[in-house]
């Protein structure tokens, strides 16, 4: 349905204005192996052969939510090939380990790409390259000038796993008129939950288009490799108790350190597992454990872990599952600090107790079924949280309880995906 055009103009307009602040972000995100003229919608290179599917997901977490998704129009549309879009560099390091993981036969039909810039030219430039017989847009990435080049080209657009936590509705309702003009051009839009999808009608998304589907995220692949893997690594460890604080931003890693200091009070051979969010932050990271004095080894470095050893710094990527599975405690961090949070699903899949500080507005439908069977417990500070993680690690017996109930929440919480299917099935029957 065409509406208006003028707020797209307006935002275009914007987007011109900020130009020199967007180049800046390219270059930090540039990955070696990759053209910058991906972000103006230019040298995509050989794509895998149509009819195409495009799925673009932001960054490392919404891919690695989509993974059900991907290997599911994967293996439902064998004639598709399927193309993947990340914003960042992090994202694009996640889709090659992801195709890495696929058979033969998969990956010769799946392949990345960078989103180009929400500019007109460059967006009418990819879809018209691409040429995709559905645009899969995962969550809140709504890109006015990229949906409005799907809705010029024809191509149907579907929104999964849609979400708006009331923080950003607030912010997209200051953008209505933009963001109706956006939702006019979305031809099916699976949300989450009965809340998001009243918010999404609120901005201007046609209540006939919008289906409660449930969750994506409680769509666990299997974690038997992950399981497996991590049972490996903490019996090259020995017999001392380990946690592992995953996804760490900054300004949490020292809160995080604190409490394992509080910690080893009571428990002197304890390990912490600390995996920070973004690589770029890694040596940073390694840098604030040298100054503290920490005895800490590095995965990147194969460096090994020994009985002195107070720090493992996960410093690699898409291994977050395995290191999860390593210890007996996780903590899932962008919590301590006003960021949202990140996957509390993962390590409840993998049987953990979990562990998160109390800023979790981006997974608060997910928390909580894990609550209510008492799988996550919120800390608010170190104190708190060393005072948790010595109550589990006293009773080991009530972690394994607390983590299979946790597991035993993500499995019965399981559907979204089969319902997902059908809405996009309707979208490629035409």
């Amino acid at each position: 349905m065409a509406v208006s055009g003028w707020p797209r103009f307006v935002y275009s307009a914007a987007l011109y204005a900020l130009s020199p602040l967007i180049a800046w972000r390219i270059w930090r995100e540039q990955v070696l192996t990759y053209s910058r003229l991906q972000r103006l919608g230019m040298r995509l290179g050989t794509l895998p052969s149509a009819p195409r599917i495009w799925l673009h997901c932001a960054s490392v977490g919404e891919l690695r939510a989509a993974r059900p998704l991907i290997e599911g129009l994967l293996d439902r549309y064998p004639t598709h090939s399927l193309l993947l879009t990340t914003m960042t560099a992090t994202g694009a390091a996640q889709a090659h380990t992801l195709i890495g993981e696929q058979s033969a036969t998969f990956q010769a039909r799946l392949a990345h790409r960078f989103l180009p810039l929400d500019f007109p030219g460059a967006a009418k430039r990819f879809v018209r390259t691409v040429q995709p017989d559905l645009a899969i847009m995962f969550e809140t990435e709504l890109w006015p000038n990229l949906l409005h080049a799907c809705y010029q080209q024809q191509v149907p657009v579907a929104v999964v796993n849609g979400r708006l936590s009331p923080r950003a509705f607030k912010r997209y309702q200051t953008l209505r008129p933009l963001m109706a003009s956006t939702l006019a051009n979305v031809n099916w839009l699976g949300a989450k939950s009965l809340e998001d999808a009243e918010r999404f009608n609120v901005l201007g998304c046609s209540a006939a288009k919008t289906t409660v589907v449930g969750s994506l995220k409680f769509e666990m692949p299997s974690q038997h490799k992950a399981l497996k893997e991590g049972e490996h690594l903490h019996l090259q460890w020995g017999s001392r108790p380990v946690w592992v604080a995953g996804s760490t931003r900054e300004g949490e890693e020292a809160l995080l350190l604190n409490a394992h200091r509080q910690l080893l009070k009571h428990y002197p051979n304890a390990l912490l597992v600390l995996v920070p969010r973004h690589p770029q932050r890694f040596d940073e990271v390694a840098k604030l454990c040298e100054t503290k004095d920490w005895q800490f080894s590095r995965r990147s470095q194969q460096q090994p872990v020994t009985a002195q050893t107070q720090v493992y710094l996960g410093d690699t990527l898409g291994e977050l599952g395995t290191l999860y599975a390593a210890g007996s405690v996780a903590f899932v961090g962008g919590s301590l600090v006003p960021l949202g949070g990140h996957n509390i699903l993962e390590p409840a899949a993998l049987g953990r107790p979990v562990l998160s500080g109390p800023y979790i507005d981006n997974f608060a439908d997910v928390a909580e079924p894990l609550q209510s069977v008492g799988a996550l417990t919120l800390v608010e500070s170190p104190e708190v949280l060393a005072k948790a993680l010595a109550g589990y690690l006293a009773d080991p017996a009530l972690a394994h309880q607390v983590g299979e109930a946790g597991r035993e929440a993500v499995d019965s919480h399981k559907g979204a995906l089969a319902r997902t299917f059908v809405g996009l099935g309707q979208l490629l029957s035409r």
